[in-house]
């Protein structure tokens, strides 16, 4: 039995209604027992109550529900890597040099950067994985493991695709479109990515089968993006959810080119390809859908379908901006995803609300646009939503896990603020990670007065200086050499591309 946990603040943020109303409880306590919140009420009350569990917070903190990351790839950032800001078709190209990270390093790295802006959740969506299933198995276990470590909650995906690995067309047909001394090279970094379905599946099945039992970790499916999938693919991954019940995510209508793709391929709309298939409903969350036209968007609310919105990416990779306020207007349930990596090169998601805040401001003043509160909800309960922890975290009502963040108000607020503004339009427009006092995850302390409690961090940032200030091995010189000689034909395959969508 671990001893109960009275957290106390000047406010506690709920939740919110189904209007986006904040459900607010001022100068309260929360209770937290084995890991769970088990009651919210008067401090002075709750102080009578439970005299024995132990303090947290004070009048001057505040208490708001774990943030969710619901789109999340890699630790340290393809710029840091080497891989500058390019539209994502010449991107995928320029991240071919990308150096070897340690798994357990790299994923460490990020979180610390996740759970210091207040992040208790995140979806990790592993999508360059090369190797045997042996040796993909091996890296799954390092990140998972890396999670744990820290104490961080995670949903492990592994990318389900079986074609179009560079551009969007067959393998071998691109392969064919280049000089004949580039083709030994790109074929030989095409077969280390080729694992067939079957053999994908089973890794799959294995990695539900390790985390079973773990409560902080799940596996749940991620069909990569219907360029990357053959019509045999979307048929699993859609037999796979009906089988096990496994949540889903998928890239979907990122780019422009996407969208050209899909009405090559389809004849029409991705969105209702993937339909006609089976993979949407309230269990698939669409990443990006910058391109989804309005009777996507339609069909996407009749289904109850999701969408994460990965604003700071959409804009790094000159993706576009996602019609948010057009999702919102139909009701779609939308969550924030930080992508690769936010605006600053980094996982701050209290400044990635604030971008989706700023970004969907339309002109008019009875224009559309979002509200803190529709914001801060979106990183919260619809982030939980989009995981297979839905309906465990994103709130603190009573019964749910004590996923929890606690801010200095005056940190926050210094040096003014005036008390007219509602406070959660304060928080989501002002609070930074400096203001981050404790998280805590499951009713453990993650981070407390500014520390990580389980993972020494400056001894990891050193570990990571290190290994990467080593010379560049063989196969990443070899890597780099022809990151940069497929480069220029990666580009003349999109030329015309969008006139003939």
């Amino acid at each position: 039995m671990t001893e109960d946990t009275l957290v106390h603040g000047a406010w506690i943020l709920e939740g919110f209604t189904a209007d986006e109303t904040p459900i607010l409880h001022h100068g309260a306590g929360l209770l937290v027992r084995d890991g769970r919140v088990a009651a919210i009420g008067p401090i002075e009350t709750m102080r009578r109550e439970h005299p024995g569990a132990a303090p947290l917070g004070g009048a001057g903190m505040v208490v708001i529900p774990g943030l969710v990351n619901a789109h999340h790839h890699v630790g340290l950032t393809p710029l840091q890597l080497g891989s500058p800001d390019l539209p994502l078709e010449l991107w995928f190209a320029s991240r071919l040099a990308l150096r070897d990270v340690d798994p357990r390093l790299d994923t460490l790295y990020s979180a610390f950067e996740m759970i210091a802006s207040g992040v208790t959740a995140v979806q990790h969506l592993h999508s360059r994985a090369p190797g045997t299933p042996d040796e993909i198995l091996a890296v799954s276990d390092a990140i998972t493991g890396a999670y744990a470590e820290i104490g961080m909650r995670a949903s492990y995906s592994l990318a389900l695709r079986d074609q179009n690995r560079l551009v969007y067309e067959a393998d071998e047909d691109f392969l064919a479109r280049l000089p004949a001394d580039l083709r030994p090279a790109l074929a030989d970094h095409f077969r280390r990515f080729s694992l067939p379905l079957p053999e994908q599946v089973g890794l799959f099945r294995e990695m539900r089968r390790r985390l079973a039992g773990r409560p902080r970790l799940a596996v749940q499916l991620a069909p990569a993006n219907l360029h990357w999938l053959s019509d045999a693919a979307l048929d699993t991954a859609a037999e796979l959810a009906a089988e096990t019940g496994a949540p889903m995510h998928m890239h979907l209508l990122e780019t422009p080119y996407q969208h050209a793709y899909a009405r090559k391929r389809t004849g029409g709309s991705a969105f209702d390809y993937i339909r006609r298939r089976g993979l949407t409903g309230p269990g698939m969350t669409l990443g990006h859908g910058v391109w989804m036209e309005e009777e996507d968007i339609a069909a996407c609310a009749e289904t109850g379908t999701r969408i994460c919105h990965n604003c700071s990416s959409n804009f790094r990779l000159k993706s576009g901006l996602a019609p948010l306020n057009r999702f919102r207007a139909h009701g779609v349930p939308v969550a924030i995803g930080l992508d690769e990596a936010g605006i600053n090169d980094d996982r701050d998601m209290l400044q990635e609300m604030r971008m989706v805040l700023r970004a969907h401001r339309q002109p008019g003043i009875e224009a559309p646009c979002p509200t803190p509160a529709a914001v801060l909800r979106m990183a919260t309960e619809h982030g939980a939503g989009t995981t297979p922890f839905a309906g465990r975290i994103g709130a603190l009502r009573p019964g749910m896990e004590a996923d929890l963040v606690v801010l200095d108000w005056k940190a926050v607020t210094w040096p003014h603020q005036s008390p007219e503004l509602p406070p959660i339009d304060v928080l989501v427009q002002r609070a930074r990670p400096g203001a981050v006092r404790t998280v805590m995850i499951g009713g453990d302390m993650v981070l407390h007065d500014g520390r990580f409690t389980r993972v020494d961090r400056d001894a990891i940032l050193a570990e990571i200086a290190e290994r990467l200030s080593r010379p560049l091995t063989p196969a990443e010189r070899d890597r780099l050499t022809l990151a940069a000689s497929v480069t220029p034909h990666v580009r003349h395959f999109y030329d015309g591309y969008l006139d003939i969508g």
